[in-house]
């Protein structure tokens, strides 16, 4: 029974950004920038959250970057996305007295900015309008999120996992 819920939800959040409508969005100006290409290789134990569909992660460059760290999600057995865990609407709306800022999190299968109040589909980086779909309660319907996350470039060759802008 949890088995095909679970189904049921992933066709569903797939099918989304089909009833949703074709929306253009502006270019967001907030676009990290990763100074150089990260490389995984998700079939080893240490990245064994991506040895199946649906499985994801968190990422931290090992570089110095623009970048809060990365969310990686397995879409298929050879396809992988990768966002940008900066809140793409208002970064900076959360600081704290030590400089902290808030960071995206996947509550799968969306990926939330709780300081926004922001929900994003994870199969496609969009905003999720709960007026629409009636989904999650408390979803921004004034406007104030316009930005989808902050997706970055992947390659895969069976092997090595490449993330770049």
């Amino acid at each position: 029974m949890m088995k095909r819920t679970k189904l049921h939800l992933l066709i569903l959040m797939a099918l989304l950004p089909f009833l949703h409508g074709c929306h253009s969005f502006p270019e967001n100006p907030v676009r990290p920038i990763l100074p150089t290409p990260i490389t995984i290789y998700p079939n080893t134990l240490q990245y064994q959250e991506l040895n199946f569909v649906s499985g994801w992660l968190y990422l931290t460059p090992d570089v110095e970057s623009t970048s809060r760290g990365i969310i990686v999600y397995k879409l298929s057995d050879y396809e992988f996305l990768a966002y940008d865990r900066i809140p793409p609407n208002d970064p900076d709306a959360c600081t704290d007295s030590q400089g902290n800022t808030t960071r995206l999190v996947v509550e799968f299968p969306y990926v939330v900015d709780h300081c926004n109040n922001a929900y994003y589909n994870i199969l496609n980086g969009q905003i999720i309008i709960s007026e629409e779909f009636d989904m999650v309660p408390n979803f921004p319907t004034d406007g104030t999120v316009v930005f989808p996350l902050v997706q970055y470039h992947t390659m895969y060759d069976g092997s090595k996992l490449v993330i770049s802008n």
